[in-house]
């Protein structure tokens, strides 16, 4: 344990879990396994962080959970920890929050600055990548990817990846259009959420091939670092996308 950690009356701390600094443990919380939490996280009453995946060709591996700094769990939150088909760790990485009641299983890899709202579920090895929103009761398909500054409308069920900076919803998830208010809140400048929203245009509102849409693209707002990612997020799917 770290300096200052405080830890809630009936919490349960496993022999292999690692507190860091300033952490916060509610009454009531289990936190086992091999489970490593970060500076100044906040896990509240009754979360249960680092369990067995729900996987049935688990045979008690010794595998992880990595949780980031100032991340926020809040109550009924679970995190399984990973298996070793799937790299034997389950990572969340600083700076997230996660409301009551959310799942997150077994070999996820989550990146910083989420936030994965009440009762929403997270399918083994799916991928949710920085300043993502899940709105709550989302289902999120194993091995499915949802893209950095990514909003998924409540209710959603996700089956396939979803290209940065869109908004979805609907089952099975459709884009609707782009995250204006999310790149906004990031600070992007004007001149960058107009190239995404060429971008956009091209890939998504044209009636343009994929590849053509995406050579499109290189050659107009190529060299913007946020399109790059888009564009290589879309060529890289292995699942397919919404669109």
């Amino acid at each position: 344990m770290g300096e200052d950690v405080r830890i809630g009356a009936f919490a349960f701390i496993g022999a292999e879990v690692e507190l860091g600094a300033g952490t916060e443990v509610g009454a009531h919380v289990t936190l086992i396994g091999r489970t490593r939490l970060g500076a100044d996280c906040r896990i509240h009453p009754h979360a249960c962080l680092g369990g067995s995946p729900q996987d049935r060709d688990f045979q008690g591996e010794s595998t992880r959970v990595e949780i980031g700094a100032r991340t926020v769990c809040r109550e009924h939150v679970t995190v399984n920890v990973g298996t070793e088909r799937g790299g034997g760790c389950t990572r969340l990485g600083e700076d997230n929050f996660l409301m009551n009641g959310a799942h997150v299983g077994h070999d996820c890899q989550i990146g910083d600055h989420t936030i994965i709202a009440s009762f929403c579920g997270l399918g083994g090895h799916s991928i949710v990548d920085d300043f993502a929103v899940l709105g709550a009761y989302t289902g999120l398909h194993q091995h499915a990817r949802v893209g950095e500054s990514v909003m998924v409308a409540g209710g959603a069920k996700v089956s396939q990846d979803v290209p940065p900076f869109t908004m979805v919803a609907g089952d099975r998830a459709r884009i609707v259009g782009l995250n204006s208010v999310g790149m906004h809140r990031r600070r992007f400048g004007e001149k960058t959420r107009a190239d995404i929203k060429r971008a956009f245009h091209l890939i998504f509102q044209s009636k343009l091939q994929l590849e053509a849409a995406l050579a499109r693209v290189e050659d107009e707002v190529g060299g913007v670092p946020e399109v790059e990612r888009l564009v290589t997020f879309l060529r890289k799917t292995e699942r397919g996308f919404c669109r």
